[in-house]
């Protein structure tokens, strides 16, 4: 899980990661024989049983900086990703931050572009707000909206959603369920653990060799299970 790709000098949140860091982080993930696809190949790959040295890679809330940093070093590496964005925000800014610097998103031309280079484009909702708070109407706009909104944009069928914030519950899972989409990403979902709420690894700008191992370790020992097929392995 990365979110912005920048200088992460003035970062109160700790979600930025270097162009530099995140190019060693690839460097290091190859030599170990694994390669970085999005969410919507991997989950592919699961159920033909082909996932082995295979790593999700998402990247929330589309940042503008994705398209500058992260991309060409994902070609680079010959991996790609899921960029997991906000329609109803197109070439706006991260204003649901109230610490930190202001960072532009993409825009309708930028969203295109990705989806054109191969990276999955899948939804934030529309306007990055907590959806466990959100009533009924908002919820299905922000979830139902932004996936139309999305299929606008590109001409393709948007099957990835992302919880603003991870903040997840029941009733918000139904509505992504309800919405059509095939999977949605939390963090930390617990209970609610399963195709509509996949937990992910945060990766940040502290993840050096030694710690990425650690996590990896870490992450094959829990032995992660989606419908009995192991995630990552």
């Amino acid at each position: 899980m990365y979110h912005s790709v920048a200088d992460p000098s003035d970062d109160p949140y700790e979600i930025t990661v270097s162009p530099e860091r995140l190019g060693a982080q690839l460097r290091w993930m190859r030599r170990q024989g694994l390669r970085g696809v999005s969410m919507k190949y991997l989950l592919e790959a699961c159920a033909q049983g082909q996932e082995h040295n295979l790593v999700g890679l998402t990247f929330d809330d589309g940042y503008r900086d994705f398209a500058e940093h992260a991309l060409p070093l994902l070609q680079q590496h010959d991996c790609t990703a899921t960029v997991f964005v906000l329609p109803g925000r197109l070439d706006g800014e991260n204003a649901w931050d109230p610490l930190g610097p202001r960072k532009p998103l993409l825009g309708a031309e930028g969203i295109r572009q990705l989806a054109e280079c191969g990276m999955e484009v899948a939804s934030h909702g529309l306007s990055h707000v907590d959806l466990t708070q959100a009533d009924d109407r908002q919820l299905r706009r922000e979830v139902s909206g932004s996936r139309a909104a999305l299929h606008d944009l590109t001409g393709t069928d948007v099957q990835g959603f992302c919880y603003p914030y991870g903040h997840v519950d029941k009733r918000v899972v139904a509505a992504v369920r309800e919405a059509g989409y095939g999977y949605a990403c939390a963090i930390a979902p617990g209970p609610l653990a399963g195709t509509y709420a996949l937990p992910r690894v945060h990766v940040g700008q502290g993840d050096t060799a030694w710690r990425l191992r650690l996590k990896l370790r870490t992450n094959r020992l829990r032995r992660r299970v989606l419908d009995g097929t192991a995630v990552a392995r």
